[in-house]
């Protein structure tokens, strides 16, 4: 919080007593419910923090999995889920969609000591977004302001975050059926369902953690791509160190790199060593899916320009701004 401080002191008046005491300085708080220096100060420091531990695929689920507990059909905050902070806590972090998680709040917690004022909510949200364009992806137009869940009897309860493959909670009869149940009870569409799974691009699958994905593929054994240089060509990116000796499969040759090549490989199915989940396969299986899955892998502008408004749309759910938010940073 932002605060002035006001000295004032007392002058004694012709019918008042000296005072032994000595006179104290009065403090008033002027307080900002939005820090906007504390904001600003925490994006400019999360792209290279982000960048140079490689976890912007696991900052990206955070941000994701905190606010993809929305209920439109429950009004009150913070019962209806949504961005809220609330996957900081116990039972939430432990859901089983939610494992590894408690590896991103060890990472981003050292961070958030030093911007006492920022929301848990707007860290992850900042973080998510802010990993997306350090990877090489859309600057997201991002706001901020949002109010925190306050404890663990706040957190949202288990099962409201997507399956990848049969059986799903939800009794859904396909992937394409799951995928709308679970993102329409959130007020998405068929657009922002397909263009949100471009996410995607980025990361691997752990079958300690989620159950799907191998042990480790040529292209997870030594880090994105089958190299140990950047996965990235551009100059004005700073490079990321490849992790080496990591886990899983992932859905694209090079994970730490977000471009549209999520499509082109659900589309193609080209290489065994990269993942293709039932809900993957889906957006090129579905009538209603197919038109935007096979925009974007043509069209990688197309992409981050839809991707951008979809972003903005799933960090905003289920908000209760503070007073004077939602702000911007730009």
């Amino acid at each position: 919080m932002q605060s002035a401080r006001v000295s004032r002191t007392h002058r004694a008046g012709p019918s008042s007593r000296p005072s032994s005491r000595p006179q104290r300085a009065v403090v008033v708080r002027v307080a900002a419910k939005v820090n906007v220096e504390q904001l600003k100060a925490l994006k400019a420091e999360l792209y290279n923090y982000i960048n140079s531990r490689g976890c912007n695929p696991i900052s990206v689920r955070l941000g994701w999995h905190d606010s993809g507990t929305y209920d439109k059909n429950v009004p009150d905050f913070p019962a209806r889920g949504g961005a809220n902070g609330s996957i900081r806590f116990k039972p939430e972090i432990d859901h089983d969609a939610n494992k590894g998680l408690a590896i991103a709040l060890a990472i981003l917690n050292p961070i958030k000591k030093k911007y006492p004022d920022v929301s848990y909510a707007d860290l992850f949200q900042m973080a998510s977004a802010t990993a997306i364009e350090a990877a090489g992806g859309p600057k997201i137009p991002m706001r901020y302001g949002r109010k925190d869940a306050k404890g663990p009897e706040e957190c949202s309860p288990d099962g409201r975050l997507p399956g990848a493959a049969h059986p799903f909670a939800d009794g859904s009869a396909s992937p394409a059926q799951h995928l709308r149940r679970v993102f329409y009870r959130m007020g998405l569409n068929d657009q922002d369902i397909v263009v949100l799974s471009g996410g995607h691009t980025l990361g691997r699958a752990r079958p300690e953690r989620s159950g799907f994905g191998a042990e480790k593929t040529k292209y997870t054994d030594v880090g994105p791509g089958t190299s140990t240089a950047s996965p990235s060509g551009s100059a004005d990116r700073p490079t990321t160190p490849k992790p080496v000796g990591q886990l899983g499969t992932s859905w694209t040759v090079n994970w730490l790199e977000f471009d549209n090549s999520y499509f082109k490989e659900i589309k193609s199915k080209r290489d065994a060593d990269l993942l293709v989940l039932p809900t993957d396969a889906c957006i090129f299986e579905d009538d209603q899916f197919r038109p935007y899955a096979e925009k974007y892998a043509a069209d990688q502008a197309a992409f981050f320009a839809d991707y951008c408004v979809s972003h903005q749309k799933l960090s905003e759910l289920g908000v209760e701004w503070e007073e004077g938010a939602p702000v911007t940073l730009d």
